[in-house]
């Protein structure tokens, strides 16, 4: 289809063709809803022949690229998505909002009626003679008028006067439309056709006041929007007898054809009402809008106000940060725009499936909640039911639930206010938290007016914290990458030099059982064997990289172990760099369970990390606090403790840590401080605290110092009495066959044993050691066995020796 390039010229109005105020509210309450279905928003979209024709042109668009035409409007929908259909009804609304309402002679109420009425009639004139697409016939008769639309935005004053002589003749306003350079007819067909829809819609609209001779010997669609576009043509329209048509073209008889009609009013009435559109019936004088159609027009107004307000607080929030700025944003935002208070933030962890307090800034109810954590195992709470069914709930409202859950009872108590309410945080279904909000009842009906701004606000909240989230397990999987290829290093390296470590070792042992009785060299030793000992706690370093850490778990006592540290370490660090360390320790703090020794190394790291921070001098605070798990004393999730948790904060007033340095401070070799750092104790801490299911976060702004803040999971059990630890060498009669395959460990380890009073037998292998065994199998009491030997290994050695004799002892 083709126009004249004169009339091409002048048309620039194509994407705002108006829309009846009163559908784009109802698309755009449903686009809001989080249970909204595509099935409600296509039924909406249908009933409006420009939203109907602006979908179906982006759903047939070359960027999705369909082998294939949508001919159905829910397809198109379900294509598009909610996001884009919003986006149709926002844009669309924002050009209907400040329009005047009354369109002069062309009464868009009127059109809206006559191109409703058409879409019903085709389709159940389709579904009588037998046409096998009635959607398609719905469709088309609901757009198949457009180019009207299009000729009046363009040419205003022209169709105007159009209109106004020929208004009720639609021979001579097609001659008037012919004089402005095309039909309504010519003008809707090429709009079809240039947006991508299918050929015989196209063909439909194009002939539809074509003369009754040549539409019967046209195909099914052109002729069923032919006669439904004359039945439902207004009766002060001159036309002769239409109700005859689906008779001569379709052979229906007059009776089905009133059947037809009554039937297609019904349906009309019943969509009117439920959109609330006030509209005379044909025949009657065109009327300008009415006091409610008037009063839509100023709800849509107010819709595109409020769209417009939320912009400069979403452009707060992506400007943010970081988290906590991301939560100080959203909480401003509240109060800016809803002069709201008492405002508390609740955020999801996946790991413990609930809803964890967070602490906004220094008002001390923050710090209060900050922590307390609400399961998702207590699906009657409030916020638990906000979370999960993505709805706004109240404490007010009739339908909550009369016997109120009591950790709801405790937090609105907390709040002080008469009740609360619950706004989800939610992004294509993926619960990022929830707002909390106390309320006196008169404030919460003054609220309730805006609780559709309310609901965006959120959403936009939701969006901007799980962006924030998605980078923050974007750089957490980097770092878990990277730890993983320095453990593989350290593993070789590791392998490497422990042998010869465990050689000098045990000659150092061997030198000292030696020299015992001369009394000779024994501090030169000692020495010796420390200096070993530090190579290979830098070794345990690079170990501690692994995901799976050799800890002996057993219930800890963390204000012990910063005690004896800070007994130790308070002297010196005043004495010899001018540093205070401040301790503040919870005396009710629980026990945790963990490695003892390797949360010592945690500290000490920390403290040590400090001190190299404070240059010039200065403190650190050491403070231990216990968290509940909960209001009810119970935890949410597995391998939770019910005791709580230990919070261990250890800060200074340093100069702070660069941003780039803190976003990946736990990453090895990551430091400020050159030189001879080597950047990887924060990297150990980081595995440590993981390795104990634990949380650690830094916090650091620049001149103000740095914190870091570490949670441990408590432990109910008692502490046992802790015995000093000696080393007692087992001496005794009796036989050892050794097996290993290097020679400086079997000499070196028959020389310990021996001074020990064993006999030894060696062997280099596993066949050898198998022929020695079941030649000694008597007088041998135990075997140690190397696993790693080249052709027979330790495995395989083991099954053999188990069938020489099944209760051998091994040692591996």
């Amino acid at each position: 289809m083709k126009l004249r390039k004169p009339i091409l010229d002048q048309i620039s109005t194509l994407n705002n063709l108006p829309t009846l105020p009163h559908i784009l509210l109802r698309l755009i309450k449903a686009c809001n809803q989080s249970e909204g279905n595509l099935k409600e928003i296509s039924q909406i979209i249908e009933k409006d022949p420009s939203l109907s024709s602006k979908i179906l042109r982006l759903a047939n668009s070359a960027y999705y690229g369909l082998p294939g035409r949508i001919r159905k409007m829910q397809n198109a929908v379900t294509l598009l998505g909610t996001t884009t259909i919003k986006n149709v009804a926002i844009s669309t609304s924002i050009y209907e909002a400040f329009k005047i309402g009354e369109n002069g002679l062309f009464n868009l109420k009127r059109y809206w009626w006559h191109s409703l009425r058409t879409a019903i009639l085709a389709r159940r004139l389709a579904e009588k003679v037998g046409y096998e697409a009635p959607d398609e016939a719905f469709l088309t008769g609901l757009v198949h008028d457009i180019g009207r639309l299009v000729l009046w935005l363009n040419f205003k004053k022209q169709y105007h006067g159009l209109l106004e002589l020929y208004g009720t003749r639609p021979d001579l306003l097609l001659a008037g439309e012919m004089r402005l350079g095309a039909t309504h007819c010519e003008v809707g067909a090429w709009l079809l056709e240039k947006w991508n829809l299918p050929s015989f819609m196209v063909d439909a609209a194009l002939y539809h006041h074509e003369p009754i001779g040549r539409i019967r010997n046209a195909l099914p669609l052109v002729q069923i929007i032919y006669v439904a576009n004359a039945l439902s043509r207004d009766p002060t329209d001159t036309q002769d007898e239409p109700e005859r048509l689906p008779q001569d073209i379709f052979g229906l008889p007059e009776s089905h054809t009133q059947s037809l009609i009554s039937g297609a009013d019904e349906e009309l009435a019943e969509v009117a009402k439920s959109f609330e559109i006030e509209i005379e019936p044909p025949g009657k004088p065109l009327e300008a809008f009415s006091k409610k159609d008037t009063e839509k027009q100023r709800q849509l107004t107010r819709e595109v106000q409020d769209s417009s307000v939320l912009l400069g607080t979403l452009m707060n929030l992506l400007e943010a940060g970081d988290e906590q700025s991301t939560l100080q944003a959203i909480y401003q935002g509240l109060q800016i725009l809803f002069d709201l208070q008492e405002i508390f933030i609740f955020t999801y962890d996946k790991d413990r499936d609930g809803l964890v307090g967070v602490d906004l800034g220094k008002n001390e109810k923050w710090k209060i909640i900050n922590g307390v954590f609400i399961p998702s195992r207590m699906e009657k709470s409030l916020l638990i039911r906000c979370l999960k069914n993505h709805r706004l709930l109240d404490s007010f409202s009739p339908l909550t639930e009369s016997k109120s859950i009591i950790v709801d009872e405790q937090l609105i108590r907390f709040v002080g206010k008469e009740g609360i309410l619950c706004l989800p945080l939610f992004t294509h279904d993926e619960e990022i938290g929830v707002i909390v909000v106390g309320l006196d009842e008169i404030e919460f009906t003054q609220l309730s007016q805006q609780f559709g701004v309310l609901q965006m606000f959120s959403r936009q909240a939701a969006m901007a914290l799980c962006g924030y989230q998605m980078k923050k397990a974007q750089l957490k999987a980097v770092q878990t990458e990277r730890l993983g290829a320095c453990y593989e290093l350290a593993c070789k390296l590791i392998h490497q030099i422990n042998n010869p470590l465990g050689i000098i070792k045990n000659y150092l042992k061997i030198l000292a059982l030696k020299l015992a009785d001369q009394n000779l060299a024994q501090e030169e030793i000692r020495i010796i064997n420390e200096e070993i000992d530090r190579i290979s706690q830098i070794l345990k370093d690079l170990h501690a990289f692994s995901n799976q850490p050799s800890f002996t778990p057993g219930p800890v006592h963390i204000n012990a172990i910063i005690s004896d540290m800070v007994r130790l370490t308070r002297g010196p660090l005043s004495s010899e760099h001018g540093i205070a360390i401040h301790t503040d320790l919870d005396p009710s703090l629980p026990l945790v369970k963990g490695d003892k020794n390797a949360l010592k190394k945690v500290f000490i790291n920390l403290i040590k990390n400090a001190t190299e921070a404070l240059t010039e001098g200065g403190n650190i605070h050491i403070k231990t606090k216990k968290i509940a798990p909960d209001f009810n004393g119970t935890t949410g999730g597995p391998g939770v403790s019910s005791a709580g948790f230990a919070e261990i904060t250890i800060s200074d007033d340093g100069p702070g840590i660069p941003p780039d340095i803190r976003n990946r401070i736990f990453q090895p070799f990551a430091s400020t401080k050159g030189g001879s750092h080597s950047g990887l104790g924060l990297s150990v801490v980081h595995n440590i605290i993981k390795n104990h299911n634990g949380i650690i976060e830094v916090k650091s702004k620049k001149g103000e110092g740095t914190t870091f803040e570490i949670y441990l999971p408590a432990s109910k059990k008692e502490p046992k009495q802790e015995m000093p630890e000696q080393e007692e060498l087992v001496k005794g009669p009796g036989t050892v066959l050794l097996v290993d395959d290097e020679n400086m460990i079997i000499e070196v380890s028959s020389e310990i044993l021996k001074a020990l009073g064993y006999h030894v037998l060696t062997a280099k292998s596993g066949n050898e050691a198998l022929e020695i065994y079941e030649k000694h199998k008597d007088n041998i009491h135990v075997v140690i066995l190397d696993m790693i030997m080249p052709g027979m290994g330790g495995g395989e050695t083991y099954d053999h020796l188990k069938k020489l004799n099944p209760m051998v002892k091994v040692l591996l």
